[in-house]
């Protein structure tokens, strides 16, 4: 298991792109890691087809993508095939890693004990793990198999992570990129003009305690 913060083990792999080393496929991107319980599977479909109608979305994030499914690479590459001609998607660019003997999945965690395959075998979850640049782990969803992901949900989470590693904000509830930031307790009131140009509000509360103060979305 990963924990936020740490640096991502570095793997090499067998995908429908030729062998990868992670850590230098990733390069300077982001990157997001996303595993799948099998291929020719339902819901694992309309989730892959979804990843390549958002490629653009992805890219203009500097989000490299590459998915993890307990298949070999043929199967994989057959599996395409049928995800570009039900979603009627020309372009497929990102890797599908080969996990046939779940390795990688046991080390990352991405196990679901609760769903199993029809030999028995334990599914794999619906992982997300986005890295930074810096190869740590920025961000980590688990879903269980029998539920898609929320592809809004990973690109609103993404532009949250990146934006705030960015400017001393955190996103509240609900956030859109766009709306407003709070300002992080740690900043000192004596450098909110330098920090937030925009301007910052600070909200009188019950408590007489300063701590909510908001700003426009300092990249707009």
């Amino acid at each position: 298991m990963v924990n936020l913060g740490d640096v991502f083990p570095d793997f090499e792999a067998e995908t429908t792109q030729g062998h990868v080393q992670f850590h230098e496929w990733l390069g300077d991107s982001w990157g997001l890691l996303f595993s799948h319980p099998a291929d020719f599977t339902p819901v694992c479909t309309t989730e892959l087809g979804r990843f390549a109608q958002l490629q653009e979305k992805f890219e203009e994030r500097n989000v490299k993508l590459i998915a993890l499914s307990c298949d070999g690479v043929e199967s994989h590459l057959k599996w395409i095939e049928d995800i570009r001609a039900h979603f009627k998607v020309d372009k497929f660019t990102f890797p599908i890693i080969a996990d046939e003997k779940r390795e990688l999945a046991i080390q990352f965690g991405m196990i679901d004990p609760d769903e199993k395959d029809a030999t028995g075998m334990p599914l794999t979850c619906r992982a997300v793990f986005l890295l930074g640049p810096d190869k740590r782990l920025k961000l980590s969803l688990l879903y269980p198999a029998t539920t898609g992901r929320n592809f809004d949900e990973i690109l609103r989470v993404i532009d949250s992570v990146q934006l705030t590693a960015k400017y001393k904000v955190a996103t509240p509830a609900d956030w859109k990129h766009g709306t407003y930031c709070m300002v992080l307790p740690t900043v000192k009131d004596e450098d909110l003009a330098e920090l937030f140009p925009a301007g910052v509000e600070q909200h009188t509360l019950p408590s007489g305690k300063g701590y909510l103060r908001t700003t426009p979305c300092p990249d707009q």
